[in-house]
């Protein structure tokens, strides 16, 4: 029996529309694990919130896994409340995108490991070498994995929108292709693309993304990328959007 049979192709994911008049944003970047900066950001994110009485909501931009030590840890914390007085929304990035790739055995275990997907394994307290040396094959130490693997985490990742868009702004994890209805956008281009996004920014709608970390964010044209490589820089960032006008806020 092949354990790793290819699924049948899944569905687009969502895109979602939502009313920013009257509404506070607060996008946050590439969290990659580091559930203590979380933590500590959505605290500022609270305090700076006080000074609003309008709605207010917050748009991850995905990547919530791999790299950094608590990826299990971040996941649970995203399947609670959002903080009082809050609408979260959860957007998919090409990290989520991978780990369910390789869970859906339409991707191999070692290119996911290789780009983080090795300390999302340790931070639900597996190790794939001591997996290797108690079962004979890969496809015992695949199944075992998944086994592990909540089933709530599971359908957390299977269920992230990909887009959020307003009559002014545009979320999504790593940009939009120039010249594309946002309509037609490929989830595979709205989670991965680079250069052909970056080189036409003076195109484009307003649009805030992670993906491509960044040392300082700073508007680029008419985009802005607030990945900040927090398991790298120890910093995670946020924007802050009311009545167009945007603001920094770093964990």
């Amino acid at each position: 029996m092949n354990l790793f049979q290819r699924k049948p192709r899944i569905a687009a994911r969502a895109r979602l529309d939502i009313d920013m008049q009257d509404a506070v944003v607060y996008a946050i970047g590439d969290v990659h694990g580091c559930y203590k900066e979380l933590r500590a950001l959505e605290q500022k994110i609270l305090l700076d919130s006080l000074r609003f009485q309008s709605r207010k909501i917050i748009v991850m931009l995905g990547d919530y896994i791999d790299r950094g030590l608590q990826s299990a840890r971040v996941l649970d914390h995203l399947l609670t409340p959002p903080p009082k007085g809050f609408q979260r929304i959860c957007l998919a990035g090409n990290h989520e995108v991978a780990m369910l790739n390789y869970l859906d055995g339409n991707l191999s275990r070692e290119p996911w490991l290789a780009t983080g997907g090795l300390q999302t394994l340790f931070s639900y307290g597996i190790d794939p070498a001591r997996l290797a040396s108690l079962y004979g094959s890969s496809a015992q130490i695949d199944r075992r994995i998944r086994e592990i693997i909540p089933d709530d985490h599971v359908s957390f990742l299977r269920g992230l929108p990909i887009m959020v868009r307003s009559r002014k702004f545009v979320f999504v994890h790593a940009g939009i292709r120039p010249g594309v209805d946002l309509a037609a956008q490929t989830d595979h281009d709205l989670a991965n693309i680079r250069s052909d996004f970056f080189e036409a920014t003076h195109l484009l709608d307003r649009v805030v993304h992670g993906h491509t970390p960044v040392d300082v964010p700073k508007l680029e044209g008419r985009r802005l990328g607030i990945d900040t490589a927090a398991f790298q820089s120890g910093r995670l960032t946020a924007v802050r959007i009311a009545d167009k006008q945007g603001r920094l806020i770093f964990s």
